[in-house]
């Protein structure tokens, strides 16, 4: 082999090591990146939620995640959205709705949507055992795809009525890194807004949404999505 052939084959060779390490660097990038937030929800099934009010809030979140605003928020580059939804009433009804769906295209959101609306109720007789609820939300977003951020979506009508209250799973569960928000269904309820603002809402941007009653939990959870989701949302909050 000549002299211009070696060079030229050891050029090759430096130019494959150099695109292996690019790879490999861009892989090593890609869990950091690859999903901007793992999000929860978390609904309230308890004995006060009549069948009407169940269906409104199935359909109220289905419908909010396939609002265009929503929509472009959740698809836009620089990473998808991991969801996961299950609903809680007493201290062992906890129940999955959707596990966790990477998100990345407009098929796997709509799916997501689809399995929320398409749900069957598990339990209609329990008490309100939000502690419980809490708890269960934090072990699902331990097992959640590697992303940038951790929240839990709890929403309820009620405040603590079977067993420990959210003081108490904040202590016993791990939520170390979760942003826990709240959606108050109720908006003349103050010992109900009291109670999520200050015992249920944890983290320093967490915030409550609240839904006047549950024909507006659509519109709640729609303005509570963009601003988990759609940081660069805020004027389209005016809805």
């Amino acid at each position: 082999m000549g002299k211009h052939a070696q060079h030229r084959k050891l050029v090759s060779g430096r130019r494959g090591i150099a695109a292996l390490l690019a790879a490999a660097a861009i892989a090593a990038a890609t869990p950091a990146t690859a999903c901007r937030l793992a999000l929860a929800f978390a609904l309230d099934v308890s004995a006060s939620v009549d069948p009407q009010e169940y269906r409104l809030q199935l359909d109220g979140l289905g419908g909010a995640l396939l609002d265009p605003a929503v929509r472009a928020a959740i698809l836009r580059p620089g990473g998808g959205v991991a969801l996961a939804a299950y609903e809680w009433s007493g201290a062992r009804q906890q129940v999955m709705i959707a596990p966790w769906t990477m998100v990345t295209d407009l098929a796997a959101l709509e799916g997501f949507a689809r399995a929320v609306t398409g749900h069957q109720r598990a339990y209609g007789e329990f008490p309100t055992a939000v502690g419980y609820a809490l708890g269960y939300g934090a072990v699902l977003l331990r097992d959640a795809p590697a992303c940038a951020r951790r929240t839990l979506d709890v929403s309820g009508d009620g405040v603590t009525n079977d067993g420990f209250g959210p003081d108490s799973a904040y202590r016993a569960f791990d939520f170390d890194g979760i942003t826990v928000n709240g959606l108050v269904i109720g908006a003349g309820n103050l010992e109900l807004m009291s109670f999520y603002q200050f015992q249920v809402a944890r983290g320093p941007e967490a915030f409550v949404e609240v839904a006047a009653d549950y024909a507006d939990y659509a519109r709640a959870m729609r303005r509570k999505l963009l601003r988990e989701i759609g940081e660069d949302q805020v004027a389209d909050l005016t809805r």
